[in-house]
């Protein structure tokens, strides 16, 4: 059975919907408390809750005596700094190649538990086709992508990453041997914070095949998730060969 969605979520997602749709654009003000609490036959306390979330999420500015407006979203590099390879090895004067393994549309039921709780997507959500299309279609939830990056000639990087389909509707259609995956995505959905990991771990066999490294051998694996809009729009898991790669900075 399908959990119930509690009524301030459905209005938090339908006002994400609309801002990410385009309709409700950035400085714009949104419907109001009353008309939002009459569309979706609530109180208007349940409405006032998701858009306090909303706002202490920063994707909504309430102004006191005008409404309540889509935040002027100021992201860019220089806000949440995520690394290229691309870019780095290139500024190190080194030839940079990917290759695409693999892409493919993933749909609710293909999910693992993992992905589940990173794009919180409930584990009895239906994926069909409900907008009279095609009732038997299955809609994808993620875009998968696995590409491995080269340094002159020698695999450095196996990226695998995830992204929310519905915010980034044309990831798919990308040609990710010349259209850098970072880089498309700061484009096409700015990105307001992230976190990630570093740890060590040994190589599976298929990682250790696509570094071509012995199973088991050290690697670095970076694994980030980044926002866009108060929601996760992209997770990625970087394995690196551990005599090949370093991640370094300033303090």
């Amino acid at each position: 059975m399908t959990k119930a969605i509690p009524a301030y979520q459905r209005i938090k997602n339908a006002i994400l919907d609309n801002i990410h749709s385009g309709k409700w654009q950035a400085g714009k003000a949104i419907s109001t408390e009353l008309a939002l609490a009459a569309e979706f036959g609530v109180s208007r306390m349940t409405v006032n809750r998701a858009l306090k979330e909303l706002s202490e999420e920063r994707v909504l500015e309430r102004r006191q005596g005008s409404g309540t407006f889509v935040a002027q979203q100021q992201f860019n590099h220089t806000f949440v700094e995520v690394r290229n390879i691309a870019q780095d090895l290139k500024s190190a004067n080194r030839d940079y190649q990917a290759e695409v393994v693999s892409k493919r549309a993933v749909t609710a039921d293909m999910l693992d538990d993992e992905l589940r709780r990173k794009f919180d997507i409930d584990g009895d959500s239906d994926s069909k086709q409900t907008d009279g299309v095609d009732s038997n279609m299955e809609v994808p939830v993620l875009y998968e992508v696995k590409i491995i990056h080269f340094a002159d000639g020698e695999p450095i990087q196996f990226e695998e990453r995830w992204v929310d389909a519905k915010k980034v509707p044309k990831f798919i259609e990308q040609d990710f041997s010349v259209v850098n995956t970072s880089d498309y995505l700061i484009a096409k959905s700015p990105l307001e914070r992230g976190s990630y990991t570093i740890r060590a771990l040994a190589a599976p066999n298929k990682i250790a095949e696509f570094l071509q490294v012995a199973p088991q051998s050290p690697t670095l694996v970076l694994c980030r998730q980044t926002y866009s809009a108060g929601q996760v729009v992209t997770f990625v898991k970087m394995w690196h060969a551990g005599d090949r790669y370093q991640f370094s900075g300033e303090l």
